[in-house]
């Protein structure tokens, strides 16, 4: 008989594997790049996931356990201000010691002694710090994909990552709008709902929505030339002030990965710089970007609740798809006490909701209510449209 534990026990093993497959197609100078401050050196990814099951499930748990190395709580803490001091997120690139080979050990150290802890049935309370950390490593799988690409977008050689890495599905189904009844409904879970969820998930509560449509499609590159093509990244009164200060900042014209090249759009992917397929849906845009787009098409993006109540009526998990809503918490939310309810409270101000999934996003991580955040500048995840009107 499989219990909680053994469960867990599954899941994390094959969590640990999935980000060495992930780094298998990477060579050893890769590692260690950090081309801006946003991205984070897939060494470090390795690092900081393992220092979590480390810091939060073995060093004050386990019996007789010893830190694989004292210094690595400084290097490889993000953001955990409760927990200890860190190295600064823009210098991670700096860390060219320890090696790529000594990171790999410390993976090795304590994936086993979690091994090891998990012989034995551990408590509720456990299960669901291992339960995080094995979500959060997942959370970092999706980063890692994402900064290789700008690591590797940003060479002038443009080197494949994976010549088999398909991220840009085809949407094979007609247009159409999908059309939602005005009423009262509920979005979010409770903590006694089946599965998985963070904390800014919870808990649930009713919305009242207007009647809306939304797309049953995502925005094409070939849509959002047409816009480009218009002169939308000219024209100030489809952009936030915010955005039009942005744009005259970065002289930002097009979307990130964008080349043309003799006359030709290209787009650089995970599986090199290919033609730009006119029918993929866009991605690698801001919320500026996409608000602007959905101005010009007299539109508007939805919002995280129209999104949530209508996604089982359409195909979703490709880009994660922007909302017209802040990212605040849910009514009667509370953050966990100690460092665990740093993990995301305390970015709930200044950053826009994303709702779905990617061609990043790690199998078995994604459903519904899941609540996906960043500032609105933010461009190098697989970021997509989805109009509402």
């Amino acid at each position: 008989m499989l219990t909680k534990t053994n469960i867990l026990k599954e899941q994390f093993i094959s969590t640990r594997e999935h980000s060495d497959w992930i780094c298998q197609f990477l060579e050893v100078e890769d590692f260690v790049v950090q081309p801006i401050d946003f991205v984070s050196p897939p060494k470090w990814h390795l690092a900081h996931t393992t220092w979590f099951f480390e810091e939060f499930l073995l060093k004050n748990n386990k019996e007789n356990y010893q830190v694989f190395d004292k210094d690595f709580a400084y290097l490889f803490n993000s953001y955990y201000e409760s927990v200890g001091n860190h190295w600064v997120r823009s210098d991670r690139g700096n860390l060219s010691r320890p090696a790529v080979q000594r990171i790999n050990e410390y993976r090795h150290y304590v994936t086993e002694a979690v091994k090891d802890f998990l012989k034995d049935e551990i408590s509720p309370k456990l299960q669901t710090i291992l339960e995080i950390g094995i979500n959060h490593e997942q959370q970092h799988q999706e980063l890692l994909l994402t900064d290789i690409k700008y690591i590797l977008g940003n060479n002038p050689l443009f080197p494949i990552y994976n010549k088999n890495f398909q991220e840009n599905p085809i949407q094979d189904f007609d247009a159409d709008w999908i059309k939602m009844e005005e009423g009262m409904y509920e979005i979010g879970l409770n903590p006694e709902d089946d599965g998985f969820r963070y904390d800014n998930e919870m808990g649930k509560h009713k919305v009242y929505l207007q009647e809306y449509s939304l797309a049953n499609k995502l925005v094409t590159n070939g849509e959002y030339l047409e816009f480009m093509k218009s002169g939308g990244y000219k024209n100030v009164l489809l952009w936030h002030s915010d955005a039009w200060v942005w744009l005259e900042q970065t002289k930002i014209n097009k979307p990130l990965y964008w080349y043309k090249i003799k006359g030709e759009w290209h787009q650089y992917t995970l599986s090199g710089l290919q033609k730009l397929d006119l029918k993929a849906p866009l991605s690698h845009i801001s919320y500026y970007e996409a608000f602007a787009f959905a101005q010009w098409k007299g539109m508007r993006l939805p919002t995280e609740a129209e999104w949530e109540v209508a996604q089982e009526k359409f195909e979703w998990g490709s880009r994660w798809e922007y909302t017209e809503s802040a990212y605040v918490p849910y009514p009667n939310y509370k953050k966990p006490a100690g460092a665990i309810g740093e993990y995301n409270g305390k970015f709930m101000v200044n950053q826009k909701v994303l709702r779905g999934a990617s061609v990043a996003t790690s199998e078995n991580h994604s459903r519904p209510t899941y609540r996906n955040f960043f500032h609105p500048n933010m461009r190098w995840q697989f970021f997509g449209i989805r109009l509402a009107k």
